[in-house]
């Protein structure tokens, strides 16, 4: 039986700390395991300690080249998607590799955005970025900047229901 806790880990390609967070297990679905993090939870961004201030709900997907980050007001990214190697999941913690890439829905305009080519674009090269990686990413981008904005789930309403648990 898991355990209500998750501890959440980003890496960057070349193995450097990038997120990594603990978040309670909301439930498992079609779509994913969906995570909760709320106001407090101890953190560390880009190797410095720090402390969610907006609580968020993470989609995992099952085997998806992406993770989904749901935020409440005041965020003004409602949906901001990483591109993410797929997830591997080792017991209780959850090991992710982001890409650089993000696919974002503002929240006032409804907006979708590719945000950080450029981060992509360098890291690529300074990484050595495998080939079908790029594809895959690429491929991931493509459908999330549809997704985000045609009311496919879970980006349209399915994460209401877990967000209102953390908020």
């Amino acid at each position: 039986m898991p355990s209500e806790m998750v501890r959440v880990v980003y890496r960057k390609y070349d193995g450097g700390a990038h997120r990594d967070y603990p978040a309670r297990r909301l439930a498992e679905d079609e779509l994913g395991t969906w995570l909760g993090v709320t106001v407090g939870t101890a953190s560390v961004y880009h190797g410095r300690p720090s402390v969610e201030q907006i609580p968020f709900v993470l989609l995992v997907p099952h085997r998806a080249w992406w993770t989904g980050m749901f935020n409440p007001p005041p965020r003004t990214s409602e949906v901001y998607c990483d591109i993410t190697s797929p997830a591997r999941w080792e017991g209780d913690t959850v090991h992710l590799y982001d890409l650089d890439l993000d696919v974002v829905r503002r929240r006032a305009s409804g907006v979708v955005e590719l945000r950080d080519e450029d981060e992509f674009a360098e890291n690529r090269v300074r990484y050595g970025y495998p080939e079908e990686l790029v594809r895959q990413a690429r491929a991931a981008v493509d459908w999330l900047l549809g997704a985000l904005g045609d009311g496919t789930e879970p980006f349209a309403s399915a994460y209401r229901k877990w967000l209102a648990l953390v908020v």
